[in-house]
């Protein structure tokens, strides 16, 4: 039993030993990997609107301090902290008793002084008429002129002194200047106001519509010259309703809210080297407030032959933005390109791209320069997740 055991043992060793040997004569050639797949698309060629993308501030259209102008007791507050006022609404009552008395006192003194002037005139009268009959002297006709002018002047000045008096009445009531939201009151009910000047009650801002400022660097503006100069134009001031302006919030895609230009600089800040732009917006939802750091776009003119890639598809390198494109062969290319604005999830190649180029936009990782791919053409405008969940550009511009 033992000894058949042993010779068992004995046949398989020397049938793996000559296995071993028979794999040890094969030749062990390597096999390179097939060329990574990527998907390519030629670029999109189309007109497109150009345009500076800027930012700026939004401001007030109207911001104004409300201020007691006469001195008194502040006797009511007409309004809630933070409402939203029309024009000519009563927002403060400051004690009216001093100013009424006043306005009082001035009608007496007209009345007064329209009374001496019927007599003056009537004195007056009767020295000419005595004149002509030879029974009075010509002093005593100047001298009636003299009162009757006397009268004349005290009447100005008790009208001068009741419209004054009119005038300050109305400053006891402290009413919106336009309409806009009044911010908190500063000052409460009895409190003396207007002593040794005007006295901050409030303040009332305007915000439909609302201004958006920024500023244009000095190349931007030569820019825009020596376009004007190439169409035979001049710029003027009274050209800005016609050019639009596009506005953005930080919370918000794109540029929805449409306006236009209202004011530009007539001269460069040379500490920025810089051009102050103002536009104007509708702002009746009140989404934008005075103060929000805003985006703002402005056209300046058309490229009806720009090509345009899937921004996903641009990296970046030390040297700028590149792309790679499909060579001869197959073979994967680098090309150095310079960028514009951005178009959807497209982006403007300006310049380093040509039609015919078919651009690696997916399996974007895989392609290496220099080694040739599997190309799968597709169309420049398929979704990621149509086309698959392929590896986008290790760095993308912005």
């Amino acid at each position: 039993m033992r000894e058949g055991l042993h010779r068992g043992l004995q046949v398989f060793v020397a049938l793996f030993g000559m296995s071993a040997l028979a794999a040890c004569d094969g030749s062990n050639t390597y096999v390179p990997p097939p060329p990574p797949p990527v998907r390519v698309a030629q670029p999109i060629q189309q007109s497109v609107t150009l345009y500076f993308d800027l930012t700026g501030n939004t401001a007030a259209l109207n911001a104004v301090d409300i201020e007691a102008r006469v001195q008194g007791y502040l006797q009511s507050i007409d309004y809630q902290d933070g409402m939203a006022v029309t024009k000519g609404t009563k927002l403060f009552g400051i004690e009216q008793d001093t100013y009424q008395a006043q306005l009082d006192q001035a009608k007496a003194s007209l009345a007064s002084q329209q009374a001496s002037q019927v007599g003056a005139k009537q004195e007056y009268d009767r020295q000419v008429n005595l004149m002509k009959q030879e029974v009075t002297t010509q002093t005593a006709v100047d001298s009636a002129k003299a009162t009757l002018d006397e009268a004349n002047a005290a009447i100005l000045n008790a009208q001068a002194n009741l419209e004054l008096a009119t005038i300050n009445l109305g400053y006891t009531e402290v009413l919106a200047p336009f309409d806009g939201t009044v911010t908190n009151h500063l000052v409460d009910i009895g409190t003396l106001v207007g002593v040794s000047g005007p006295t901050k009650l409030a303040s009332i801002v305007q915000t439909d519509p609302i201004y958006a400022y920024f500023n244009v660097s000095e190349s931007q503006v030569l820019l825009i010259k020596d376009m004007l100069r190439k169409q035979g134009r001049t710029f003027k001031q009274t050209d800005l309703p016609s050019i639009p302006a596009e506005l953005g919030l930080q919370s918000e895609e794109g540029y929805p809210h449409k306006g236009h230009l209202d004011y530009v600089s007539p001269q460069l800040d040379a500490s920025t080297g810089t051009l102050q732009v103002r536009a104007l917006f509708d702002n009746k939802d009140k989404a934008m407030l005075p103060g929000l750091f805003v985006r703002v776009r402005v056209p300046i003119g058309h490229n009806d032959k720009a090509l345009l890639v899937r921004d996903d598809a641009i990296a970046t390198n030390q040297l700028g933005s590149y792309l790679l494109v499909l060579g001869k062969d197959d073979t994967i290319e680098q090309k150095q390109v310079k960028t514009g604005q951005r178009e959807g999830a497209l982006r403007v190649i300006e310049s380093g791209l040509d039609p015919a180029d078919w651009v690696v936009i997916q399996g974007i990782q895989q392609a290496i320069p220099g080694s040739k791919a599997a190309p799968e053409k597709i169309d420049m405008n398929m979704q990621p997740a149509a086309a698959g969940a392929d590896a986008k550009a290790p760095t993308t511009t912005q």
